[in-house]
């Protein structure tokens, strides 16, 4: 017979299981939908990524990194079915998958670092939640920049967003993306994902 402990074990890797499934499959939802891609006059902002800072900050970095893998596949599956010139860049793993799961992983430690200093949770959350989103953008972005300079340059060239396949054009044209895309995405994150962590939290009687 299972000891209390082993119960115990036995349901939080239960809702470890139903946490994953469904942040996930609010996920592929939000892709799958159009939902999770917010126009804006300039570019849109997606806030795929979002289930898995949430998953992250209140399961932990398995749970985080659990659901920042399954982001990561459906980002091949989405490139694949409906490729774009950039398409290409997100079959490599070390791209669209890589950087999905350092989210969950990387947004836990980061809450779990401020809240160790901090007393105010929204703090932690929002910080978590900003922290998380720039490892999807700059973690994405920078990996094509590392891995496919070339092609890289020459799409942005395609598109007319620079002139030159310079090292200086490519890095100012990265840089642009993650300063205007990057931060707005930033600052969407906290502002979403910190009121819902503290809804769960209060819901799970956690001492916030």
């Amino acid at each position: 017979m299972l000891n209390a402990r082993g119960v115990g074990k036995s349901h939080e890797n239960v809702r470890k299981m139903v946490v994953i499934s469904m942040l996930s499959g609010i996920c592929l939802f939000l892709g799958l939908t159009g939902l999770g891609f917010i126009p804006l006059p300039l570019f849109k902002l997606t806030i795929l990524h979002l289930p898995v800072i949430i998953g992250a900050i209140i399961e932990g970095p398995v749970v985080g990194g659990s659901i920042g893998l399954i982001f990561g596949l459906f980002s091949i599956y989405q490139n694949i079915t409906a490729p774009t010139p950039m398409s290409p860049f997100f079959y490599n793993p070390l791209v669209s998958v890589l950087p999905r799961i350092l989210i969950g992983v990387i947004s836990y430690y980061v809450y779990k670092i401020i809240r160790s200093k901090v007393k105010n949770i929204k703090v932690s959350i929002s910080v978590a939640a900003i922290c998380g989103s720039l490892v999807n953008t700059i973690g994405v972005l920078g990996t094509i920049y590392l891995v496919y300079f070339k092609d890289y340059a020459t799409v942005l060239m395609e598109r007319g967003t620079i002139s030159t396949n310079s090292m200086s054009a490519v890095t100012t044209a990265l840089l642009t993306v993650i300063g205007t895309n990057g931060i707005a995405e930033a600052i969407l994150s906290a502002l979403v994902v910190t009121p819902i962590v503290i809804a769960i939290f209060k819901m799970q009687k956690k001492n916030i």
